[in-house]
């Protein structure tokens, strides 16, 4: 099943529409309190992750199911991306300088607006150790020119041996309650998938 696909804009009143699909979403399939309460975690990350991403572009949502198999999806573009845009997503701390990123969601949001801004970033990118992580999660996927997976991120070998990066996927909301995270390019089109399988 999918739910309605709603159009994403920089006005943060669309956002609301993401929350009220995942209830929707959540009392027509029946499913408990628990579960429900998981869905709509879930989509509050997502929530955290799109008002930044949003200055750069629009996007939809929505949500689908097969069965007990749910996917969060926010597909976004930046078409209005210029070169004042890219500027300022380059300026990602107030001493416009890139940071270091903190926590699972500043990662997954610096994955997607890099591929927001196709490849202009990658040399900023590769020449800094605080995107390293952007490695760790790389991905090969059929549907997408370019894709990266928490999963992934999660199984690399530097993220096993790092006490610090595991201790940030420990206190992750979304790391503990998703199944996975892709983020993939297609076309002009940069999607956000958050998949949970519920028991």
């Amino acid at each position: 099943m999918k739910t309605n696909v709603h159009k994403l804009t920089g006005d943060a009143g669309t956002l609301e529409c993401i929350l009220d699909e995942a209830q929707k979403s959540a009392e027509y399939n029946g499913l408990g309190k628990k579960q429900s309460l998981q869905l709509r975690l879930l989509a509050e990350e997502l929530i955290g992750m799109l008002p930044e991403l949003l200055e750069i572009g629009d996007g939809e949502f929505w949500i689908e199911n097969n069965g007990a198999e749910y996917e969060l999806h926010a597909a976004l573009s930046a078409e209005k991306l210029d070169f004042w845009d890219r500027e300022k997503i380059l300026s990602v701390s107030k001493s416009g300088k890139n940071a270091a990123s903190k926590g699972i969601i500043s990662k997954l949001r610096l994955i997607a607006r890099k591929m927001l801004d196709g490849y202009s970033m990658s040399i900023e990118m590769s020449n800094s150790m605080d995107y390293q992580f952007y490695d760790m999660g790389s991905v090969t996927m059929p549907m997408y020119s370019e894709a990266w997976s928490l999963n992934s991120y999660r199984d690399s070998s530097e993220v096993q041996n790092s006490e610090d990066e595991w201790d940030e996927l420990e206190k992750s909301v979304i790391a503990n309650v998703a199944d996975d995270v892709i983020i993939g390019v297609m076309g002009k089109k940069v999607d956000i998938v958050i998949k949970k399988k519920f028991n």
